[in-house]
């Protein structure tokens, strides 16, 4: 007698346990496409105010969540994003791209976006600010081989000066550069703005920073933050957007087709 491991005459082992696995793989997918929807549903419909647009699976149940500082969050946080769009439809059709109608970079449209992030800064594991200064940060410093861009020029994408790099903030956490610090001459005197590093080269052959996001004249309208020694969760998502939208934005030729 010829022994399988079948349940019956028809069902085996394997086909049950496939079965299995698609359905738990499919219920997965249904938890995790339904929880990814707990930031940014429902959709705002081009059509209608009334039009509620999540899709399916539907949006969760709201759930709390408990931070660090005793505070708590719930989400789906159950309000829409009501800041004005200074934008308007390129074309009539329902999703056409949006057109500028403002200064998008200060208006946080397209690539300028920024999310409304608690306006208070990040900690560490050991609850110190995590971006700052490397004039608080003085247990760090920058490594002798290689070039210090304090007191270095801040040149633009037009290949004008801006301003000069005045100090380096880092990140406490996954140590390295954050920002450069750069003093900016404008007509009213001298502003202190951020520029993330991310969106830098440095020339230490020519003791330059260079920029390409951003021309010159621009660097006067850089989100500034509230306290000099610290930014917050939502001053670095505008500042990084309004860098952003300068790749796009900071020349009308830029947002124009390449032939």
């Amino acid at each position: 007698m010829h022994q399988t491991g079948a349940i019956t005459g028809y069902i085996d082992v394997a086909q049950v346990t496939l079965y299995a696995f698609w359905a738990f793989f499919g219920a997965l997918v249904f938890y995790l496409r339904r929880e990814d929807k707990r930031e940014g549903y429902p959709l705002i419909s081009d059509r209608s105010d009334n039009v509620r647009v999540e899709g399916f699976p539907p949006m969760p149940a709201p759930k709390t969540f408990l931070l660090r500082d005793g505070r708590t969050y719930q989400a789906p946080p159950g309000v829409i994003d009501t800041r004005h769009v200074a934008a308007e439809p390129a074309e009539r059709f329902p999703g056409a791209p949006l057109h500028p109608t403002g200064n998008p970079l200060v208006d946080g449209v397209g690539p300028a976006s920024y999310a409304m992030r608690d306006d208070l800064p990040e900690l560490t594991a050991e609850n110190e600010t995590r971006c700052v200064p490397l004039r608080v940060a003085t247990d760090f410093g920058v490594d002798e081989n290689d070039p210090d861009p304090r007191g270095m020029q801040v040149v633009g994408a037009d290949g004008v000066v801006a301003g000069v790099v005045r100090d380096i903030w880092i990140d406490r956490s996954e140590p390295g550069i954050r920002y450069f610090e750069a003093d900016i001459p404008t007509g009213e005197g001298t502003r202190t703005v951020l520029v993330p590093i991310n969106f830098s080269r440095v020339d230490g052959d020519r003791r330059v920073v260079r920029v390409a996001a951003l021309k010159a004249a621009q660097f006067a309208e850089i989100p500034g933050t509230k306290y000099p020694d610290e930014v917050s969760a939502r001053e670095d998502d505008r500042i990084t957007g309004y860098f952003g939208g300068g790749t796009l934005y900071a020349d009308p030729q830029r947002a124009e087709p390449i032939l």
